[in-house]
C-alpha cells in the first residue's frame, strides 16, 4: 500500500466541530497575558469545551545552530557524515544524534560537535538488521527503529545492542514523513499503522510494550472534501497518481499523549484537540491578518498535476482540478513535541514561521521556519530540535538547532 503524503480520503473518523465558521457565545470567560507586549490569551467556554484565541504579537526567539552533519563533498573513500538517504533523526541522551540511513540500512551516531561516535545495523532479516529503515525515537531508555516493509520493531540500547522486536503489519510502503514514529512524551511514542478493516491509525507504545492507545485517522468534513488542495488520479493501465497543490490547503493532523489528536485545516487558522469520536476537548485558535494568493504562486503549485495531465491523458482525478482559494493558507503542517508543546509551521509571504504553544493553547513564541527536506520532518527533545536538509549536489545533511529566546534589540 502507497499511503499518500496527505490523503484525500481514508477511513477513519470524521473530526467533530472543527470547523465552524463561527461559535456560540461564551461564557466563563478568561483572559491571561503571555509573554508581555500585546499578546493575548483568551479562554471561552463553549458548548462544553474550552475555546482558547491568541492575539497580538508573540515573542520573538530563535533556532540558534549547534552542528551540522554531512559531507562538503564526495569523496572515493566514504565517510560516516556521507549519507545515502537519511529518511529520519532521533536526538538521544547525552547530546548525541541518531541519524536512519535508509540505503545503507544502518544507523549512525554523532556527538553534538559532530564527531562520529559509532554506527549499527546492516541489511537483511536477521537481528539488528533491516529491510526499510523508515523511522527511529526514543522511548525511556531505548531506541526503537520502525521497519514497515519487514512488519518489524525493533529496539536498541544507545550503544546499539539489539535488546528485541515487536512485530507489526509487514508490507506497508509510502513516505517515511508519514509511517513513522511520532514521539509524545520522554516514554510515549506512537506509530502509523494501517488495517484494511479499521484503516489508517496511529497505535501507541513505550518502552515495556504497547500503551492501549489507538487513535484513529480523521478525515475532513464532508464539506471540505472538494478543497483539500489535492487530486487522486488513476489511469486504466494501472497508474495512480497524488497531486497536492504547493499553496492549497492541507489538512493536518498528530497524536499526543493520552491518546488525543491535533488536527487542523489549514486554510483556517483553528486547531482542534480531540479524544475518541465525539469528544472535543478544546479549539486553539490565533488572530491574523489574511495574504492573497500571486499568479506565480498558484501557477507554480498547479505545474506538476497539469505535466502529468499532458503526459498521461485520459486518467480519472478527483476532484477534476483545482479549486483556487480567495486567500493563501494559513498553516502548513502541525506537530506536538514530546513535551508537550503544539507546533504550527504558519504560512506567510515574507517567510513561514513556526508557532509554538504549551499544551493548554497558549502562545508561548514564535521561530523562524528552517527549511527541510522533503518526506522528513523535524524532531524535537528539549530545548533542541534537528532537521533534515538537502544540499546542491543532492546531499543530506543533519543540522541541529537550539531553541533560544531572541535578545532585546536596543
Amino acid at each position: 500500500m502507497v499511503v499518500p503524503p496527505h490523503p484525500l480520503s481514508v477511513s477513519g473518523t470524521k473530526v467533530p466541530l472543527l470547523l465552524a465558521a463561527t461559535l456560540a457565545a461564551a461564557c466563563d470567560q478568561g483572559t491571561s497575558t503571555a509573554g508581555g507586549g500585546d499578546l493575548a490569551t483568551t479562554f471561552d467556554t463553549v458548548g462544553g469545551f474550552v475555546h482558547v484565541t491568541n492575539t497580538g504579537t508573540p515573542p520573538r526567539w530563535q533556532l540558534t545552530p549547534v552542528v551540522s552533519i554531512g559531507p562538503k563533498s564526495l569523496t572515493e573513500q566514504q565517510t560516516p557524515d556521507e549519507f545515502g538517504r537519511v529518511s529520519a533523526v532521533a536526538i538521544g541522551p547525552d547530546e548525541t544524534v541518531f541519524v536512519a540511513d535508509a540505503i545503507n540500512h544502518e544507523v549512525r551516531v554523532f556527538g553534538f560537535d559532530g564527531a562520529h561516535m559509532r554506527t549499527f545495523g546492516r541489511e537483511g532479516a536477521g537481528p539488528g538488521e533491516f529491510r526499510s529503515l523508515y523511522s527511529l525515537a526514543w522511548v525511556g531508555d531505548r531506541l526503537v527503529t520502525f521497519d514497515p516493509v519487514q512488519g518489524r520493531i525493533g529496539e536498541f540500547s544507545a550503544d546499539g545492542e539489539w535488546l528485541g522486536q515487536r512485530r507489526t503489519t509487514g508490507g506497508l510502503t509510502g513516505s517515511a514523513a508519514n509511517i513513522r514514529f511520532y514521539p509524545v512524551g520522554e516514554n510515549e511514542v506512537f506509530r502509523f499503522a494501517f488495517d484494511p478493516d479499521a484503516g489508517a491509525q496511529w497505535i501507541g507504545l513505550d518502552n515495556s510494550g504497547a500503551t492501549g492507545d489507538t487513535v484513529p485517522f480523521l478525515t475532513a468534513p464532508e464539506d471540505l472534501a472538494g478543497q483539500t488542495g489535492a487530486i487522486l488520479c488513476t489511469w486504466e493501465e494501472g497508474r495512480v497518481g497524488y497531486y497536492g497543490h504547493t499553496v492549497g490547503a492541507k489538512w493536518v493532523q498528530h497524536p499526543a499523549s493520552g491518546g488525543v489528536m491535533y488536527s487542523a485545516w489549514g486554510y483556517f487558522y483553528r486547531i482542534a484537540v480531540t479524544r475518541g469520536e465525539s469528544d472535543t476537548l478544546r479549539v486553539i485558535e490565533r488572530t491574523l491578518p489574511t495574504e492573497p494568493i500571486s499568479d506565480e504562486e498558484w501557477d507554480a503549485g498547479s505545474a506538476e498535476f497539469d505535466e502529468a495531465m499532458e503526459r498521461w491523458p485520459g486518467g480519472s482525478c478527483n476532484p477534476r482540478g483545482y479549486n483556487r482559494p480567495e486567500r493563501a493558507s494559513f498553516v502548513n503542517e502541525i506537530f506536538v513535541s514530546p513535551d508537550g508543546k503544539l507546533w504550527v509551521e504558519v504560512i506567510r509571504t515574507a517567510g513561514n514561521h513556526w508557532e509554538f504553544f504549551d499544551p493548554e493553547g497558549r502562545l508561548l513564541g514564535s521561530v523562524p521556519a528552517v527549511p527541510f527536506k522533503e518526506r522528513t520532518v523535524p524532531v524535537f527533545r528539549g530545548n533542541h530540535l534537528a532537521t533534515v536538509r538537502q544540499d546542491d549536489m543532492d546531499l543530506d545533511h543533519v543540522d541541529v538547532w537550539r531553541l533560544e529566546r531572541e535578545p532585546a534589540r536596543r
